[in-house]
């Protein structure tokens, strides 16, 4: 039976095989860099926004990426519409509810997706997990004031709620269905210092479970990847710049048996 490690290597393996379309309705702020990070994966990105092509592109379409990130009624319609498509089509839809916890507005769509698309994979930081189940969490605009272990609980009750799988990143992932708990433990601390390490790290889930059966696992094999990029990275970087630029060249150069060995993880 295959361990963690390599059903990840595995994982890489299929995306640079099959190169799945994901298609992503997502921040303005870091659409380059997540498509590019998708690329340097060997996915293809597409990132259509328009209510009325959005359905055509998700017919030629591996998974969907909704990322609340820069958010608008246009944009939150064109989501919904997106959304209840992929569902349709049984495409895994991967949900990022940026900022969830700030303003009502965010709160409420995250809401309102959640309640009207099968939604397969909900990643966000612990104050937006927190958001979703408690109405009065709070968050600090984009950013989490809570810990991976604050929103464990929460998660994994939404996630029982949901019949979804929880991404909790931080300084350490965690990975739930309700059920099983997947600890991720790549990563490194630039990845905080630049615009889209999240919604990077979103669009990467959606490849890996686009090519995979066991979601959860996909889930944290994506974060494992992900996390040892950013490990690699930060070996030859002075500053957020030089670290931006080599993580997507570590997200291209690394290899299944790289992510096999490299992969830090614990399964209780």
């Amino acid at each position: 039976m295959l361990d963690f490690g390599q059903k990840a290597a595995e994982s890489l393996k299929l995306i640079r095989k099959k190169k799945p379309l994901i298609h992503n309705i997502t921040n303005l702020v870091t659409m380059n860099v997540t498509a590019n990070a998708l690329l340097a994966v060997g996915a293809s990105p597409v990132m259509a926004h328009a209510h009325n092509e959005v359905e055509d592109m998700l017919s030629l379409s591996d998974a969907l990426v909704l990322n609340l990130g820069t958010l608008s009624d246009d944009r939150v319609f064109s989501m919904l519409k997106a959304g209840k498509k992929a569902s349709q089509l049984q495409l895994p839809v991967i949900l990022d509810p940026v900022g969830s916890g700030s303003t009502t507005f965010r709160t409420a769509s995250a809401k309102n997706l959640i309640e009207k698309v099968n939604i397969r994979v909900i990643r966000a930081n612990p104050s937006e997990i927190l958001s979703l189940v408690n109405r009065d969490s709070k968050t600090r605009g984009v950013d989490s004031c809570h810990s991976v272990d604050d929103a464990c609980m929460a998660a994994k009750k939404l996630a029982k709620e949901l019949n979804s799988t929880l991404a909790i990143t931080g300084q350490a992932d965690l990975v739930t269905d309700g059920n099983r708990v997947i600890r991720i433990l790549n990563g490194h601390p630039l990845m905080g210092c630049i615009t889209g390490s999240g919604c990077m790290a979103t669009a990467i889930i959606a490849a890996f479970v686009s090519v995979a059966s066991d979601v959860p696992g996909a889930v944290a094999s994506a974060l494992a990847f992900f996390g040892l990029a950013g490990e690699i990275a930060g070996r030859g970087a002075v500053g957020p710049g030089t670290f931006m630029v080599k993580l997507l060249d570590a997200l291209y150069t690394i290899t299944p048996g790289d992510l096999e060995k490299g992969a830090r993880y614990i399964v209780p």
